[in-house]
Parts: C-alpha cells; structure tokens; sequence
C-alpha cells in the first residue's frame, strides 16, 4: 500500500461525481448501496482512498475492471497503476450499519418513523463513502429506495420517483448540479406534506411538515420567504442551488444542520403562534439559509477558518432579522452577544478567532462582532462590494480568512493589519471598541441610562416612562418588591418580566398577577402558575384548574410543571395522583423528543420519585443518539446506584 498520507491525496486525485444508489433495512438499521465515482488523476499514484467507517464491499472495480483494493474499516484502499491525466470511473457495492452520521428514529417504539443524517462533525463516510476532507467537493446525485408511503428527501432537485416492479418500494432521483463537500450531503425518510412558496429569484422554496402540524405551518416557517429575498439581496449573489427544502426531525442533534440546499432542523420548532412569542424557528431559519453561501458554497480549508462558516451565517441571519424585527432587535442582539463574549474573558476562556479550537461562542458571535465592526470601518458598498467579490472568485472552492479580507482591502482601500490584529487574531475581545460601536444606537444608550443601581436612580420614574420593554425589564429585575399594580397594563414582554422577577407577590398585586396566567405566552404562564402556587396555597386548587388543559413549547414545560404541583397539592384530585404519575413518567419515554424526557426525568429527580418504569427509560435514555440525553441519564443512574451503596 503507498505510504500517501491523507492530506496529500487531494494532490493527486480529484473527485468529481457521485451516483450513490441506496437502500436500508430498518429492522437492522443498515445501509446498502451501489456507487459509481467519476474521479481524474492529476499525478502519478499507486493507491486512493474514500473514508468508509466499518463497511463491507463488495465489487469492487475501475473502468469496468476488477483491481486490487483494501478495508482496514476506516478507509477503502484502491491499489492500482493510476495514471496522470486520465479519467477513471469507480463502481462497488457496499454494506454498513452505521455508529453515527445517519440515524433511524422510530422504527421499534413510538416515535416517528423516521431516517435522517446529520455528517458534520460525524461524517457521512459513516454511511457513505466519502471524502471527509472539507476541500475536496463532489457533485452527488442520490437516488433512495424506499416504501411508497414515505416521503424520501435529499439535496439538489427531485426529476424521478421510480416504481420498482412487483413491489411497493419506490426510487427517488436526485440531480445536483454544483459539488460540496460530502459532510453536507443529506437524505431524510419520514411521512410529511410540503408548502412550496417561490422566491423572487424563482427559487422552490420547499417547507415541510407533518401532516398533523398542518395548522401551524405559517408560525413555524413565518418570514421565510422574505429573510430568502432579503439574504439574495444583502448578499448580492444569487442563491447557488436548485431550491431550498427545510424539513423538522425528531429527537435532532442540534437546533439545524445547513445541508446543502436541505436545511434539517428540530421538530421542536415545530411551533404555534403562542410559542412564537418566546420561541420560535427565525434565527435558526436565517442561520442556516446564510450558511448556503457562507460554508456550502465557499468552505472553510480547516477549522483555523472555521469562522468564515459560523461568524457569517449569525452576521448575516442577524441581518435578515433586522429586517423583519428593525435596528432595536439588532442592536438589542449584539449587545447580549458583546455580554456573553465579556463573561467568557472573565472566565479567562477567550481565545483567538483563527483558534481551531476556540468555543462556538467565539465562532458565532465574536465572528459576527467582526464583521459588524469591519463594516462600521470601512462603509457599507465597499464591504458589500468585497463579499461579492470573494463570493464570486472562491464559489464552489475552500478559502482562509485572508481571502475575504484580502477583497475588503482592495474594495475600501484601506490597509486592515491593524483591524485583523486586533478583532481576529488577539485572544482578547476588544471589549472598548465593541461598546463604542453600540453606543451609535440610542437604544442601547437609553438602556445603559436606565439603572437602579446607580446613584440617584429614579427608578419609581423609570417604570412609568416612555421606555423600551428591555429598559423596563431591567428595571423590574432591579426592584422587583417595588412594582406598582399599574405596570401590568404593560406589553407581553414587560409582563413576562414581572412573572420572571416578582417573586414574592404581595398580596396587593394578587388579582393583576393572576391575569399573567392569561397572558398568550407559554414562557409567561409557566413563571406565573409557580410563583401563584408558592405564594397563596388557599388557592392553589384554582390555579390548577385554571391551567389543566394547557401544554405549553414543545418541551411540555407548561403540563409537566402542572403535572408537578398536582402531586404535590394536598387533597388535590387525590383520586387521580396515580393518573398524574403515570402521566409523569409516560413522558420519559423514547415516544417523547428528548427535551420532554429531560425534562420530566428532572423534575422526577427532584420529587425523589423514581420507579421500576422510569428507572428503564432511564436506562434506555443512555443508548440514544443526542449526548446531553446521555449524558444526564448516564450520571443519574451512577448517582441512584451511589444511593443505594
């Protein structure tokens, strides 16, 4: 075998197309496929490689020939006389069960029956073949073989559903048109509809959903379509692929995946126009949808760049927010960023921006104070005037922060060693500079003035001045034993913060703070029902039933809170305390996304009421896919054992 290591490979092969034909079995969770590689030699070499992760071939040839190759279970070795300037096809047949990258959610309990990948920082050569190097890009057209009655989603654009003879499996036909590299090729298996709305550019903008969540498709993908309109037009390149699919998943890793042209995203965001309020699917959704220019169509070399990819999506997701939330929310957005960049410097946890192993923190929201800040310093058309240069010179290519900064210096003029010194490559945030730019805002002025704890505050003043919501938010967690009946008549935002705030309600307050419980906010509900319920025990029965049919995000918090103080309400339904248990405990189980187990399980551990059910799912919980479920479930069951030691 040659002695090639693999950086060097990319100097002497270059991948160009993928045809993968793939088929599962998802009673033993495993991945069949058939695969033809269009790949050019450019130097002389005995041996290529893809990244395989414990698969077994099967058939292996090139151009139509038998060769010799290895599998040490990481890597498919290819050993051959490969010739410079020739053009080589690839073909086998592969089996793999895969360990992570690709995950079957559903199929042996109550969930939904699902299949889905998520390939960065797993890597698709888990269930797939591939180049895990970020620097090599492959055009990858997928055809999935699967029941009729799913819907089988994958990156580019659909041109063929394929009834298979005598069968109720169908092909779907996948066709890209641009290569990327492999940790964003995607497919998703499960049952859903769509919406399909059409972007000024005449781009498919493909939302799906459950069938059952029809009715709340327009708060979940509210705004899409004009933050797709608004991106093409801040950018100022036009959206790279065929059309742009978002499809929710259940029990997802992470809040979304920026796949190219197929977003992948947790159905948690699944939301209604209440939840929308406190939690909705906007950032993550803007996020991802700048991630198609900034990580898909240009790619970071390696994780020293890292912050080309996530600096930009969160610049420019904060942009297209603006435009649907206005400069306060912008402003309101980097302030908190600049807050928790100062306490990560506290922490003495700062690190460079060109640090590969720097904390997302830095990545997202230090990268995104960047290039607000290189925009205030060098003007709007010369920066705009250098992305799109840099967009357009490195599409479909990898590059390194001296290639954007590079243009910003050709277009302004201006030399930037000083400006990359400073907000790059320092270690330190520079805090100073970071305020400075926010004080152009008179709204972050107007909050830093309004503070009780400062001398010869008016605080009593503040509360009934025309002030932002977040002035007077602040306020109220100043002086929370201070709040005067008349601030209720206030916004959702102010009212959620005296629910948050107001802790010890005095009895005065009692009948308009128990108005907060009709308050169209879940985050708003769940703060008020506690306080009401520690604070005025006589009552607690009315309250109860008050809030019983109420659920609350995603996550349950409204029900299982409820679920919580009717078990620990004396004579309370008593008849029904077991009812409430088990409900309790239902909600532990891998029917449940995993923000509802952790939930339930913690509100279990803090009654001290396990039991043989809850102790399985608990058990259960340390074999799934997502690691904070694991993670909990693996440190309370040595806790339990500890206990009974």
């Amino acid at each position: 075998m040659s002695t090639i290591c693999y950086s060097q490979q990319a100097g002497y092969v270059d991948f160009l197309q993928a045809k993968p034909e793939i088929s599962f079995n998802v009673q033993e969770k495993k991945v069949f496929g058939n695969v033809t590689y269009q790949f050019k030699v450019l130097a002389p070499i005995d041996s290529i490689f893809l990244d395989a992760k414990k698969m077994t071939f099967t058939n292996v040839q090139v151009n139509d020939r038998k060769i010799k190759y290895e599998n040490d279970g990481n890597k498919l070795w290819l050993i051959d006389d490969f010739k410079e300037g020739i053009d080589y096809s690839l073909t086998f047949s592969y089996e793999a069960i895969p360990q992570k990258a690709l995950y079957f959610v559903g199929w042996d309990n109550e969930a939904p029956n699902q299949i889905w990948t998520q390939g960065q920082g797993k890597y698709t050569s888990n269930w797939l073949p591939s180049i895990d190097d970020t620097n090599d890009k492959i055009e990858f057209d997928l055809s999935i073989t699967f029941q009729s009655d799913y819907q089988v989603i994958a990156n580019g654009k659909l041109v063929d559903v394929e009834r298979l003879d005598h069968s109720d499996n169908y092909t779907w036909h996948y066709d890209m048109k641009q290569p990327m590299s492999s940790y964003l090729v995607a497919l998703v298996i499960g049952e859903y509809d769509k919406k399909v709305e059409i972007s000024e550019s005449n781009i498919p903008l493909e939302m799906y959903y459950y069938p059952k969540d029809s009715n709340v498709v327009e708060p979940t993908y509210r705004y899409s379509k004009q933050m797709f309109d608004f991106l093409e037009s801040e950018i100022g390149v036009s959206y790279p692929w065929q059309n742009y699919k978002q499809i929710p998943v259940h029990d997802f890793l992470y809040a979304g995946m920026e796949n190219t042209g197929t977003t992948i995203f947790a159905d948690t965001y699944v939301i209604d126009s209440i939840a929308f309020i406190d939690k909705n699917y906007v950032n993550v959704n803007a996020h991802e949808l700048a991630h198609q220019w900034f990580g898909d169509l240009v790619t970071a070399k390696s994780g020293e760049h890292h912050w080309l990819q996530e600096g930009f999506a969160t610049y420019y997701a904060l942009l297209a927010e603006r435009d649907v939330f206005g400069d306060n929310y912008y402003y309101w957005r980097l302030y908190e960023y600049y807050h928790e960049l100062i306490n990560q410097e506290r922490l003495n946890q700062g690190t460079s921006l060109l640090n590969p192993k720097s904390s997302s923190l830095t990545f997202y929201k230090r990268g995104c104070w960047v290039l607000h800040a290189l925009r205030e310093n060098v003007g709007d058309e010369p920066f705009k005037e250098a992305l799109q240069a840099y967009l357009e010179k490195h599409k479909f290519k990898n590059v390194e922060t001296s290639d954007f900064i590079s243009e910003v210096e050709k277009t302004s003029g201006l030399k930037l060693d000083s400006f990359v010194d400073t907000w790059i490559v320092s270690d330190v945030f520079p805090q100073e500079k970071a305020h400075e730019l926010l004080l152009q805002s008179t709204f972050i002025q107007e909050y830093e003035m309004v503070d009780c704890e400062l001398a010869n505050a008016r605080c009593d003043y503040y509360l009934e001045a025309t002030i932002s919501d977040e002035a007077k938010s602040k306020i109220i967690s100043q002086i929370p034993n201070r709040i005067p009946e008349k601030l209720f008549n206030s916004s959702l935002k102010v009212r959620q913060a005296i629910a948050t705030n107001v802790t010890q309600i005095p009895v005065g307050l009692k009948p308009m703070y128990e108005t907060l419980l009709d308050d169209a906010s879940y985050a708003t509900v769940e703060a008020a029902l506690y306080h009401l319920w520690l604070n005025f025990p006589q009552d607690r029965a009315l309250y109860l039933n008050k809030t019983s049919d109420l659920i609350g995000f995603k996550d349950k918090n409204i029900r299982l809170l409820w679920l919580v103080l009717a078990l620990s309400t004396t004579d309370y339904k008593a008849e029904l305390n077991n009812e409430f248990y088990r409900e309790l405990v239902g909600y532990t189980s891998e029917k449940y996304n995993f923000e509802v187990r952790l939930n339930a399980f913690q509100y279990i551990d803090a009654m001290a009421l396990y039991n043989d059910v809850s102790i399985d799912n608990l058990k259960q919980a340390t074999k799934h896919h997502n690691w904070r479920l694991v993670k909990f479930a693996k440190d309370k069951l040595e806790q339990l054992k500890n206990k009974k030691q």
